[in-house]
């Protein structure tokens, strides 16, 4: 069987399960799981730039996450007026020094003419003191901020832009930490560089849980605006009404259809292109010099290739990739909720997604985001129908019955662990592996 084939048959047996829901379940939940599956894999492809293109280890994926969901809630957010009078342009102007203060530290770093201990003390005296500053200045704002309507708001709001701008913003945010993070620990050894990326993402949700000026920490920011129509005005339009006598479908459950239909759409759109440019790259004369910077590095660098720029650009542009996904993520939620930023969600299932579809194959990575999102979701009521099966002959009351049925959420992990083992058993570079070109 040619290749060409062997992944057009997977992807028709990914799209056959996803009709078996909607066939067996329910068209809404089989479009609900398509959209996240869409999701997953523009995720994936960011994390397969990194790893797949360069061999970064980038194990704070949840932090990239979160800071596209922060970039839909700063650009979409009307500004809170109240908030800005009572404390906006004091908190803006603290941020400011604190920059200032980091831009100050690392130029006496480089620039001062001293040895290499007396440049650190230096450096680090500068930082100190602008964090002091910065919070002086700040931390009045802030109370006075998070004052305003805190059941309401509490928050300086946004831009009052379309959501979509944030798609597009959530990527330069996400970019631009990456570079912040880049240039501090890109250099060190792979483990290393996982720690320091997995340490630097949980400091990344710690603030938007804490800081609630910014986005209401854990108090959520909630009726976030659409890129689609809502259920309810497509359920007064005369079409949308036609339409559901016409093939005898309930008006609630066709809007729905119809909006995640739309989200699709866009998503398909945004996917498309990022495999698009993801393709020309690595198929350029770029990508095969970071393939060849991830096989030997020592060879590249002898080849006068700079390693770590050339790492922290792909750095970039995979946290890049993250970003929108972040974005679009919290788009289709409607609402930004850092609580659920969680590693074993946004971190672990995403590199799962990346070993089982097939790290350095673009389109190996968009099918592990739909093959591991899909069993993510359906493993649950999968399991709790084989647990009902199983335990079918036992007494209605029995302890055992009862502890198995409640407990059948957990499925979902044996179900991961088992899709893993057997994709590394029998295909151990991925559905999709990397060809060699």
């Amino acid at each position: 069987m040619t290749e060409r084939w062997r992944n057009s048959l997977l992807f028709a047996g990914m799209a056959a399960l996803l009709v078996a829901v909607g066939v067996f379940q329910s068209s809404n939940l089989a479009l609900a799981i398509l959209n996240l599956c869409l999701i997953s894999a523009i995720m994936t492809l960011g994390v397969n730039i990194q790893w797949g293109y360069a061999g970064l280890f980038n194990a704070g994926v949840m932090g990239f996450t979160a800071l596209g969901g922060l970039a839909a809630v700063i650009i979409s957010v009307p500004p809170v007026t109240e908030a800005w009078t009572a404390g906006g342009v004091r908190a803006v102007s603290g941020l400011c020094l604190g920059v200032l203060a980091i831009a100050l530290g690392i130029l006496t770093w480089k620039k001062l003419a001293l040895n290499k201990t007396a440049r650190g003390w230096a450096s680090a005296l500068i930082v100190v003191i602008g964090v002091v500053v910065m919070r002086w200045v700040i931390d009045p704002a802030v109370e006075a901020i998070e004052a305003v309507e805190p059941a309401k708001t509490g928050f300086l709001g946004g831009f009052g832009l379309p959501i979509m701008f944030a798609w597009m913003a959530g990527g330069a945010l996400a970019a631009l930490a990456a570079w912040a993070i880049g240039k501090i620990s890109l250099g060190l050894r792979s483990d290393y560089l996982a720690i320091a990326t997995l340490g630097i993402s949980e400091i990344i949700i710690y603030i938007l849980k804490n800081e609630d000026w910014l986005a209401r920490g854990v108090k959520n920011v909630n009726g976030l605006s659409r890129p689609v129509p809502y259920e309810i005005e497509l359920q007064s339009t005369l079409w949308v009404q036609s339409l559901a006598s016409r093939i005898d479908i309930n008006l609630i459950e066709l809007s729905s259809i119809i909006v995640k239909l739309c989200y699709a759409g866009l998503f398909v759109v945004v996917l498309a292109l990022i495999y698009w440019l993801s393709e020309r790259a690595l198929r350029s004369p770029w990508g095969r010099m970071m393939r060849a910077i991830r096989d030997n590095e020592i060879a590249a660098g002898a080849m006068g290739k700079n390693v770590t720029s050339r790492h922290l650009q792909v750095f970039i542009l995979g946290s890049a990739v993250i970003g929108i996904a972040g974005a679009m993520l919290t788009t289709l939620d409607g609402i930004f909720t850092p609580s659920t930023y969680q590693p074993l969600r946004f971190t672990f299932l995403v590199w799962v997604m990346v070993i089982v579809g097939g790290s350095g194959n673009n389109l190996g990575s968009i099918l592990g985001g739909f093959v591991i999102w899909f069993f993510w979701i359906e493993a649950e009521p999968l399991g709790l129908g084989l647990i009902s099966f199983l335990t079918s002959s036992m007494a209605e009351d029995s302890p055992i019955r009862i502890h198995l049925l409640q407990n059948a959420a957990y499925t979902r992990y044996i179900t991961m662990g088992a899709v893993l083992l057997l994709v590394l058993r029998f295909s151990p570079r991925g559905l999709i592996p990397e060809r060699n070109r």
